[in-house]
């Protein structure tokens, strides 16, 4: 995205041909430090001390939402596992149950639909 903004604002200055992006370097360079200092934070490169806390402050809120939100979904998975537990030995009670009061002589009634 910088490269395209510097693309276009060396165009700007130079309608009549293509741009000269050796001019809009020399443009910042020509005033020592401080437009070396100027392109760099319009690169990026340099950023103020603020945007940099703001932005780790924000890298660490992510970081432990993802935690939270890691764990979160760790308590669901351990609780289905449970529940897919139960559920197996639910049916198997069920079957046992069944095969217990077949060899009984308990005749098994299907309900059909009403």
């Amino acid at each position: 995205m910088i490269p395209e903004l510097i693309w276009f604002m060396a165009a700007a200055e130079e309608a009549s041909g293509g741009p000269d992006i050796g001019k809009l370097l020399g443009s910042f360079v020509q005033y020592g430090m401080v437009g070396v200092f100027a392109l760099l934070m319009v690169l990026g490169v340099v950023v103020p001390k603020w945007a940099m806390t703001a932005l780790t402050a924000e890298k660490d809120n992510w970081r432990t939402a993802f935690e939270q939100e890691r764990a979160a979904h760790q308590v669901t998975r351990e609780q289905l596992a449970k529940a897919e537990e139960r559920g197996d030995v639910a049916t198997e009670q069920g079957k046992t149950m069944t095969r217990l009061l077949q060899e009984l002589g308990h005749q098994s009634h299907v309900s059909g639909s009403v």
